[in-house]
């Protein structure tokens, strides 16, 4: 385009552009008003609820509705009176190892130690 030209503008017979959505509004009956908003996901973010709808044949609001909803639902006990965060209880058998951080391998898989000088519990040598 040369410098002294003006962009064309679109005839003036057209009727105006209108932005409408793709899918037809969502309704869900028995839920408080819907408030529109916007929000920005990376693309791994984005790719993961897309597909994730797709699963399940729900638009991606949907989902993202159903995932908020999911979390507001959890009890507000459930910090305090959760058994998975209960510290374990000694089995018998059980003897605990004061190097059991730098040596869990070892404890666990065989290995040779990290740092065998490190006492045991309760013991009054190292090993």
């Amino acid at each position: 385009m040369k410098r002294d030209q003006q962009p064309k503008s679109p005839a003036s017979d057209r009727a105006p552009l209108v932005l409408r959505d793709v899918a037809p509004p969502y309704s869900a009956p028995e839920r408080e008003e819907m408030v529109r908003t916007q929000i920005y996901l990376s693309r791994p973010e984005h790719e993961f609820v897309q597909l994730e709808a797709a699963k399940r044949n729900l638009p991606m609001a949907a989902l993202i509705r159903e995932y908020i909803d999911q979390q507001m639902n959890i009890p507000e006990d459930a910090w305090q009176n959760n058994p998975l965060l209960e510290l374990p209880v000694a089995g018998p058998g059980y003897r605990a190892v004061g190097d059991g951080v730098a040596n869990h391998d070892h404890y666990i898989y065989g290995t040779p130690k990290r740092e065998p000088s490190i006492k045991r519990l309760g013991s009054k040598q190292g090993h």
